[in-house]
């Protein structure tokens, strides 16, 4: 037997050696199939419990303009705007603009809840309605 030949047979099965028309049965669970909604009942659940734990939650407007936009929300975002609603809170905030390094953020104080995302390097223009308050961090 040549050695490409050996090859060959590692990496790509004959095919030729299957038996039978029918198609050979396939196990889902070994595939991984029918489990993606499990996998997005506990990733949902473990946001949740972060969100309770930590005190701001994100809401899904705001995912979906940080995932359309490209933004990074990392730890050290997540905890600066923690810190900022902590301080909006003890002014009597409502519903404020927070502009971090990256970003710009509109809260709702009251409800820890992060509503919208804009990039920072495209804020100009914008008009930012129905806050009290601005809170600059970085």
């Amino acid at each position: 037997m040549s050695m490409s030949k050996e090859v060959n047979n590692l990496l790509i099965p004959n095919v030729s050696k299957v038996g039978g028309s029918k198609p050979a049965k396939v196990d889902k669970n070994k595939l991984g199939i029918g489990q993606e909604s499990e996998f997005k009942d506990l990733l949902s659940k473990q946001i949740e419990h972060t969100q309770k734990e930590h005190g701001v939650r994100l809401s899904t407007h705001a995912a979906k303009r940080l995932s359309e936009r490209s933004l990074d929300m990392d730890g050290g975002e997540f905890f600066k705007i923690k810190n900022a609603m902590t301080k909006l809170r003890d002014k009597g905030s409502q519903d404020s603009l927070v502009i971090t390094g990256k970003a710009a953020y509109i809260v709702d104080v009251k409800n820890n809840t992060i509503v919208t995302a804009i990039d920072k390097n495209k804020m100009a223009d914008n008009v930012f309605t129905k806050i009290d308050s601005t809170i600059f961090v970085d």
